[in-house]
């Protein structure tokens, strides 16, 4: 059978990484490739590590109503926000996580489906922020705001986050799902993957893995990637992303939508 379903990151991916800087809008021509897509009778979504704000937005510039994934897993939701499924985190794990952080003098957020909390505001939170569009609350103890979690994220340098994330895993790695990114160690429920919650998507419409294209850059799309029938890696990915895909993308300008324009 033909290809039923396509899952499309975001930043990274159909977005460049400074998306809020250079206006925040998908090309033109990848838009249109989206269209013609829907219009074929294909299903598009959106599959993103933003909160669920800020992947509405993009939705919205696509002309998508359909479920989407934010928030690397943790959440599914309908095209209008109103929630399918959301994933929390076990309390005490978090709890252990923000420990292991204050122990390490470093910085660190819970969020939650629309809500972002930080022990200190940084570029990097305030992006998180501004992509997810949430104001973010600056609180020494966010575990105290009533805030029951997705996730937690332990905030360090590029030279100290592959540590935090090894040490976690030492520490947690048999009770959560940890994502080692460049800023960032983010700490999840186990099953809160991309990979799951697009698998659910894609039970619920009726459509198998064979019949599913991913495409994404990092390694919260690792798990989507593999799962669907067909995994596509963008060429400025990380690599991590590249080992999970099928197939890596030729590094050139609009090359997510030339690949969408040969899916019709």
């Amino acid at each position: 059978m033909g290809v039923r379903l396509i899952a499309l990151d975001i930043d990274g991916t159909i977005l460049p990484y400074d998306g809020i800087a250079s206006g925040g809008a998908p090309s033109p021509r990848l838009r249109a490739a989206v269209t013609a897509l829907v219009e074929d009778g294909r299903t598009v979504m959106l599959a993103s590590g933003r909160m669920r704000a800020g992947v509405i937005r993009v939705a919205r510039q696509l002309g998508l109503e359909t479920p989407f994934i934010a928030q690397e897993g943790c959440l599914i939701a309908h095209g209008d926000g109103a929630v399918v499924r959301e994933l929390k985190i076990d309390r005490q794990l978090a709890l252990e996580v923000s420990a292991y952080a204050r122990e390490s003098g470093l910085d660190y957020e819970w969020f939650s489906s629309d809500r972002y909390a930080v022990t200190t505001e940084s570029p990097a939170t305030k992006y998180y922020a501004e992509l997810g569009e949430v104001t973010p609350e600056v609180h020494e103890r966010p575990e105290t705001l009533g805030i029951e979690p997705n996730g937690v994220g332990v905030l360090a340098d590029a030279e100290q986050s592959s540590r935090v994330h090894r040490e976690l895993v030492e520490r947690l790695g048999h009770s959560l799902h940890l994502l080692d990114f460049p800023f960032v160690t983010v700490a999840l429920a186990p099953e809160a993957t991309k990979g799951h919650a697009l698998s659910l998507v894609a039970q619920d419409l009726g459509i198998a893995a064979s019949e599913t294209v991913a495409i994404g850059d990092s390694v919260n799309d690792v798990s989507m990637l593999a799962w669907a029938g067909r995994g596509l890696a963008v060429a400025k990915g990380h690599q991590s992303a590249k080992d999970a895909a099928n197939e890596v993308l030729p590094d050139e300008e609009d090359a997510v939508a030339k690949v969408l324009e040969s899916l019709l």
